[in-house]
């Protein structure tokens, strides 16, 4: 689950990490109150508040001297959809957009938490090279970049950081809040539940101190409930809406840019049934997974699901029987597109449990349904088809 940028400082200013001071605009009556309370007159920064990256280079992100700038800004998001190279074409909608304070900035530094599964652990990547081109510095300047993995108490070396600090080009002073930083975003990682914290950038102000001026927050959605309090913060609106449907019917779905749909069960096969279609030259429309114990309700509603994506040309149903019968899933499908005007062609791989039955329910069926053994060979029919 991902977090606004003002939801992840509210978490920040929790765990009593320095933020900028913020007021915040959900409708155009609510300019001149949230402008007071920031003093925006002494300059202030607007932010659209939406779950994507590179805000700051389509526009969403502008530094306003006044009144006018603020209204200016809200007149040209408030309501409207930021595209940025993370979204897609369609974009997200803005439905809230934050006011800063005005910080001087003498330095810019990145820093991230994540979960390192190569290491098992969680690591901690700084950079004295932070702000919006921190993709370009990864890419041409490795060597910029930094990690620390956290140990099994999930704290990080004194002596690392102390090391690090020359690095990143900080004083003795700024070291050590730099310790108080990586201190409580630990505590803050573990005790919330996090897979990505991520601030960038955090900077050195005019008067030498560290503060965060963006934050990104990513929970874990597995480790959500135990975490009402976070869960309530949830905003649906940026998120896809058969990615809302699907999650509401305790399916596992994921929108992706391709034309051929996806339906498996599992997720490893899934992963491998994707792969499969990239393999030879196809691209998938999604991740699907209806789960080791699909019913045929449950394969139904994810059927219609797929096709409700007007993206999609053919569809490949990659079902191996273990736990699942397949027969089920054979009549899934069937009553899905009994209520569904399907004009697309429809691969089915059936493996395993009760496979023969299902595959005989499906070539009794009348319906445009391809039977095929191989999920290689699915993989090239419904490629096929679909060029």
């Amino acid at each position: 689950m991902n977090l606004h940028e003002f939801q992840a400082k509210d978490l920040l200013e929790q765990y009593e990490i320095s933020v900028s001071k913020r007021s915040l605009i959900r409708k155009k009556d609510d300019i001149e109150i949230a402008a007071r309370a920031i003093n925006a007159d002494a300059g202030c920064v607007a932010k659209v508040q939406a779950h994507t990256g590179g805000r700051g280079k389509v526009g969403g992100v502008k530094v306003c001297k006044g009144i006018s700038d603020i209204n200016a800004f809200v007149d040209q998001w408030l309501g409207k959809r930021v595209v940025t190279v993370q979204t897609g074409n369609e974009g997200l909608p803005v439905n809230i957009i934050s006011l800063e304070t005005l910080t001087d900035i003498s330095k810019e530094l990145y820093l991230s938490f994540i979960v390192d599964r190569v290491n098992k652990s969680v690591s901690i990547i700084l950079s004295p090279s932070g702000g919006m081109n921190i993709e370009e510095v990864a890419k041409k300047t490795p060597d910029k970049i930094f990690n620390i993995q956290l140990d099994h108490n999930f704290e990080c070396s004194d002596m690392e950081v102390q090391k690090l600090a020359p690095k990143l080009g900080l004083n003795n002073s700024q070291t050590l809040q730099l310790k108080s930083i990586l201190q409580k975003c630990s505590k803050l990682f573990i005790e919330k539940d996090l897979s990505l914290l991520e601030i960038n950038p955090l900077v050195v102000d005019k008067f030498g101190d560290l503060m965060c001026l963006d934050a990104k927050i990513n929970v874990d959605d597995n480790a959500l409930f135990r975490h009402e309090d976070i869960l309530r913060l949830k905003d649906i609106s940026q998120e896809d809406d058969r990615e809302n449907e699907a999650n509401e019917n305790d399916l596992s779905y994921v929108s992706l840019e391709g034309n051929i749909g996806c339906m498996v069960n599992g997720a490893g096969l899934a992963m491998g049934t994707m792969d499969t279609i990239k393999l030879y030259d196809g691209s998938p429309a999604n991740f699907l997974d209806v789960g080791g114990t699909a019913t045929k309700e449950r394969v139904s509603k994810a059927f219609k699901l797929i096709l409700s994506d007007s993206s999609v040309k053919a569809i490949l149903v990659n079902i191996f029987g273990g736990i699942v019968r397949c027969d089920l899933i054979a009549q899934g499908i069937i009553e899905a597109i009994s209520e569904i005007s399907v004009a697309v062609p429809i691969v089915v791989r059936l493996q395993g449990n009760k496979s023969t039955e299902g595959k005989e329910i499906l070539n009794t069926s009348n319906l445009n349904v391809i039977g095929e053994d191989s999920l290689e060979d699915a993989a090239k029919k419904v490629i096929g088809l679909v060029k």
